[in-house]
Formats: structure tokens, C-alpha cells, sequence
């Protein structure tokens, strides 16, 4: 029924300005009783950062910013969800228009600029929700007019321990100026300092959460350097390789769409973002799971993101021109290669490929 009613609907929500069609598709999600479509197979499922993942396909940050059908999602076959940005005060983000799609290339490209309903009112609705179950992680970031913007990630890590799933500390969106400079060594390593200890205080009333960091794919390798050393000096539990990217790659047919400035995501980033999360592997030894994101939109594009070293998935874009549908076609996917290849679980694949997708050239 689902597929049915996506089938009917797409072609008029794709007429209509993407952010509109975004706020019908939540309305949307808010209405039916959801039921599980169907059991996953005992084989997709991922023990990762402490937590039972029931499969390893997530709906990335961005679709659900403000935890409004996170419960919805999961019903409907996600493994996990990642709520947010969430910031500490509401904030509208930048001028509209701010969203682009890249038909031709099922590409998007965002500057929404981290428009957040605010942490009070994400937090009324993960409470609401906490004796639902499911593994819900918070991505959050600073206000754009913060004086002190590690203090902003103390804060909402404070505000949220008793809930999060997982914490996805955004350093890397490119569309509010001068929060990529956290990706910066010395910067990264004060805020890492900070959000550890916040979490390790929080860990006594609330329990410990995972806390992960999200970097942006557009790092040169040195800069990776600094922040993989970085993050397993700190302990921290994983990483999310990666953010949408400035990149604009030659091989775009929509041009014209490609000149707006913003992050680019959606199949046009799978290269980029396959390849840094395979650098980042090598460099992480096995301290941590990772978590790939990025031009996720079939079965094979996730069994490579998992072979460069992925424990878990997460996709939002290509929801845009696949539908929800994409989420079932993609687990179904995982199991006939574990099948095929007579393995047990699909851990077992993690990192297969990725030593030599780095001896591999660079992705134009």
C-alpha cells in the first residue's frame, strides 16, 4: 500500500518546491497507524557504539529535523534514525529558496543553514516518544550567531542524554559559516575534550550514549589525519563519513541547478563519500564503527559502502526520487548477497574492499 500511494504522490510532490513537498511528506508520515511491513532477516542485524541495530539502513539527519515521525520511520523498516540538526535555540536558517534538485543527476543540493524548531521542542517529542523503542540518534550543531559554539554542543548533549539513542555531533555542514573550521585539529580537539566530558558527566543520571562525529567528505588526507587521531585519542564511539559536499563534480548534467551554492548530496556525492569513508577505515584500525552515508540509492551502491567500511548505512536523498520502497529493495538486496556468498551476517563484509579503494584514483 505504501508503494502504491508513493507511486500516485511523487510525480505531484515533484512539481511542487522541494521544502513544500518535504512538510507534506512529515504531514503525511503523521497520519496512517503504522504497522512493521515485515520482520528483518536475523542476518542484517548490527551490533554497533553498544547498541542492537535491527539492520544497518538508517534514515540520515536532515529528513526528520525535528523528531516529528521518527516512530513512523522506524515502523516502516529503518534500523535507526537520526533526528536533527537539533540547536540549542529555534533558529529559521537561511533565505528561502534553499533546496535544489538535480533531476537529471538525482542529486540535491541544501543551504538550509541548520533551520531548527530549537532543542525544547525536540526534546518534548523524543520524551513523548522514549517508551516507543527504536534506536533514535540526535544530530546537533551550534546557532549561527552562538558567541561560543562548543559551549552549544555541551548544552544540547546536557539537554538530551536522557534520551538520544546516540549523539552525531555535526561539525561538517557547509551551510553555516565558519562551523567546518571545528574540523580544524586544534579547534576539533578542545570540542572533543568538551563533549567527552559532558557525556562522561551526563553517563551518571542518564546512562552512557554513544557519541559520534560527522565530518565533511571535501577534507584533504592530512586534514583526516588529524581528525582520526583526534577522535581515537578522545574515544570517542564512531564516526559518520560524510556530510554533503562544496564539490562540484564535472560529471553533473544539470548545470545550470549546480551553480546554487550549498552542499551538494544524492548520487552525484557516492564516489567522494565511498572514498573518504574508505580512508577513514584504514586509519581508524578497528577502534570504532563507522557510519557511511552519501549517494546511497540501490542494494549495490549499500553493499559498497559497506565493503569500504561501514558497519552502518544511512540515506535521505535518494528518497527524494526512489521513494520509501528504496528502504525494503535495499535489505532485500543485503540478504541475497549474504546468501549468494554463504556468509552469516553482514559484519562480516565490513571493510572488505577498503585498503584498495585508497590505491584507487581520486574521484573526480
Amino acid at each position: 500500500m505504501i508503494g502504491l500511494l508513493e507511486s500516485l504522490a511523487r510525480p505531484v510532490l515533484r512539481m511542487l518546491d522541494p521544502e513544500d513537498a518535504h512538510r507534506i511528506a512529515i504531514r503525511a508520515l503523521k497520519l496512517p497507524p503504522f504497522a512493521k511491513l515485515v520482520a528483518d532477516d536475523p542476518r542484517l542485524a548490527v551490533r554497533a557504539f553498544g547498541l542492537n541495530f535491527p539492520n544497518p539502513v538508517g534514515m540520515a539527519a536532515g529528513f526528520d529535523k525535528h523528531a516529528e515521525v521518527a516512530h513512523a520511520l522506524l515502523k516502516l523498516g529503518f534500523g535507526f534514525v537520526e533526528v536533527g540538526t537539533v540547536t540549542p535555540l529555534p533558529q529559521s536558517g537561511n533565505l528561502r529558496p534553499r533546496v535544489f534538485r538535480l533531476n537529471r543527476d538525482e542529486g540535491v543540493i541544501n543551504r538550509l543553514g541548520f533551520n531548527s524548531e530549537g532543542a525544547a521542542a525536540v526534546l518534548r517529542r523524543l520524551a513523548a516518544r522514549a517508551h516507543e523503542g527504536g534506536i533514535v540518534g540526535v544530530n546537533i550543531g551550534a546557532n549561527r550567531e552562538s558567541a561560543d559554539r562548543i559551549a552549544d554542543y555541551v548544552r544540547l548533549i546536557e539537554t538530551f542524554a536522557p534520551v538520544a539513542s546516540y549523539f552525531s555531533v555535526n561539525i561538517s555542514s557547509p551551510n553555516t559559516p565558519g562551523l567546518r573550521e571545528l574540523q580544524q585539529a586544534k579547534m576539533l580537539d578542545h570540542l572533543l575534550a568538551r563533549v567527552v566530558e559532558a557525556r562522561m558527566r551526563m553517563s551518571r543520571v542518564a546512562g552512557p550514549t554513544p557519541l559520534l562525529v560527522k565530518i565533511a567528505p571535501d577534507l584533504t588526507l592530512g586534514e583526516l589525519d588529524d581528525i582520526v587521531g583526534a577522535a581515537r585519542r578522545h574515544r570517542v564511539d564512531g564516526m559518520i563519513i560524510g556530510n554533503t559536499t562544496l564539490a562540484r563534480p564535472l560529471t553533473l548534467r544539470d548545470q545550470a541547478t549546480a551553480r546554487e551554492p550549498g552542499g551538494l548530496s544524492g548520487r552525484p556525492l557516492f564516489a567522494l563519500a565511498t572514498r573518504m569513508l574508505a580512508e577513514t577505515y584504514v586509519r581508524v584500525e578497528g577502534a570504532f564503527p563507522l557510519i557511511g552515508v552519501g549517494g546511497i540509492d540501490s542494494g549495490q551502491a549499500a553493499v559498497a559502502k559497506i565493503r569500504a567500511g561501514a558497519s552502518l548505512i544511512e540515506l535521505y536523498s535518494a528518497l527524494v526520487f526512489h521513494g520509501l520502497r528504496l528502504v525494503v529493495a535495499i535489505k532485500s538486496e543485503l540478504s541475497e548477497v549474504l546468501r549468494r556468498a554463504g556468509q552469516a551476517r553482514i559484519d562480516e563484509l565490513v571493510g572488505a574492499d577498503a585498503a584498495a579503494m585508497t590505491a584507487e584514483k581520486w574521484p573526480a
